[in-house]
């Protein structure tokens, strides 16, 4: 990380609140300087406007508890939630999602989702690949979503990153993501929660200093060229003397603000807390809004990690506290998006890293279950309210229409008007691999 400290406003601990911002490790979250300012001067990138918001549920949540209720499975299987409809006939889902069957005429619900591995981890869901522990991942291993789209696609603004990771470090590290790929330091996400132990801080040069142009230059050469060694980037060229105008830009740290917005907004999407649930995130309601506004802001890929959903015992006291929560932060985000027209340009995927066993055990838990799960669909110009694929009476596996992890990122790449089976991507050794492998957009929503 690089981070450059106010002069004023300092706390206790010495460190400016308002005064200051951190940038990944050098590459900023998909902003080096050659690639950053040539984009600018790219009129091809930058003005489509798409976006997608990731909203990960690190454990892995219930799907027979949340949007496939079994009625009429045994009681050691069907558990303790009750139905209840939605705003579109025939949709049903948990009690403890009320907001979202208020809306769910502007939702897709996935109940059939296949293509997991028994890992927890956030790698699939962020990448659309088997972990690297399972897989054999190409040199420098596979890239994030918003790695792509960075790489693919390029900043919206010079002083907004194309990829931003709003999630909080999880003790539990499978959990967290925002790693380095082949696509290099250059397409890892800016993370305003970043980790201390790998900032980097320009000694002496406050804001009031950036000024010199100069200094910050020399400062930025005086640690470009370990960062070099990784093999990760590129060199800096010319465009590096334009880095004043990228620090000195207040576009993104506006946009992290939420101060900004009205009261009342910000209690429908509510407030929460920063504290980690457990060792995975926290149930940070502002995250939500967070995202909303990095997206307007012109953001190409914001991820959030929400709560803790590795229920394997006490699922239904566990589902009580953690699912009306969701409830209310991703169904505030979908309003709000429709609300200021951005429904047709920002795709929302809420999902975690599997499924859990039909039978709950013996601590009323229910354990890991790779064989079928679910996801949350909304935005992007999808044709929403409606639910697709079941799973059978047990909850077992896919009894209508599975749907492939792949398939989700293959619609999600769609609905920013990329090819995934024909546009392609270079690994370290230079060789080119496409972004899915073969899977199609999922028609029912394209």
């Amino acid at each position: 990380m690089l981070t450059i400290y106010g002069a004023n406003n300092r706390m206790c601990d010495g460190i400016s609140r308002r005064n200051f911002i951190q940038i990944g490790a050098l590459g900023m979250g998909g902003l080096t300087m050659p690639q950053l300012l040539q984009a600018e001067k790219n009129s091809t990138l930058g003005k489509s406007g798409k976006a997608i918001i990731m909203i990960y549920l690190p454990g892995g949540p219930p799907h027979q508890d949340m949007y496939e209720i079994k009625t009429d499975a045994p009681s050691e299987i069907r558990g303790e939630f009750s139905p209840i409809k939605t705003n579109v006939p025939g949709i049903e889902i948990c009690e403890h999602l009320p907001r979202m069957a208020k809306i769910m005429d502007k939702l897709v619900l996935v109940r059939s989702l296949v293509g997991a591995e028994n890992s927890h981890s956030s790698y699939q869901c962020m990448t659309g690949r088997i972990s690297e522990n399972r897989g054999t991942p190409p040199p420098g291993g596979w890239p994030e979503l918003g790695s792509v789209l960075s790489k693919i696609k390029g900043p919206t603004h010079p002083a907004v990153p194309a990829y931003v990771n709003l999630s909080h470090k999880s003790r539990h590290g499978e959990y967290n993501f925002g790693r380095n790929s082949f696509l290099g330091v250059a397409h890892t996400p800016f993370k305003p929660a970043g980790d201390i132990r790998y900032d980097m801080t320009l000694n002496g040069v406050s804001l009031d200093r950036l000024a010199d142009r100069r200094q910050l230059l020399q400062s930025f050469d005086s640690f470009r060229r370990d960062v070099d060694g990784s093999g990760l980037m590129k060199g800096m060229d010319s465009f590096n003397e334009q880095a004043f105008d990228v620090l000195t830009s207040s576009k993104l740290l506006k946009a992290l603000d939420v101060e900004q917005e009205d009261p009342k907004l910000r209690d429908r999407y509510g407030r929460g807390s920063a504290r980690p649930e457990r060792d995975a995130a926290p149930m940070h309601m502002d995250q939500f809004l967070v995202a909303r506004r990095l997206v307007e802001a012109g953001v190409r890929c914001v991820t959030v990690s929400f709560g803790y959903w590795d229920w394997h015992g006490k699922n239904f006291w566990n589902g009580r506290r953690y699912i009306p929560p969701f409830d209310q932060g991703v169904s505030a985000l979908v309003e709000d998006l429709h609300q200021r027209g951005l429904d047709k340009d920002v795709s929302v995927v809420a999902w975690g890293e599997f499924g859990r066993t039909p039978k709950i055990n013996k601590e009323g838990g229910r354990d890991h279950w790779p064989r079928v799960s679910c996801a949350l669909l909304a935005g992007g110009g999808m044709r929403t309210g409606q639910a697709i694929g079941s799973t059978n009476r047990l909850g077992e596996e896919p009894k209508e229409r599975p749907v492939h992890v792949q398939e989700v990122f293959s619609t999600l790449y769609h609905n920013l008007g990329i090819d995934a089976n024909k546009t392609h991507i270079k690994d370290l050794a230079d060789r080119p691999h496409y972004l899915v492998d073969g899977y199609n957009p999922i028609p029912e929503v394209t």
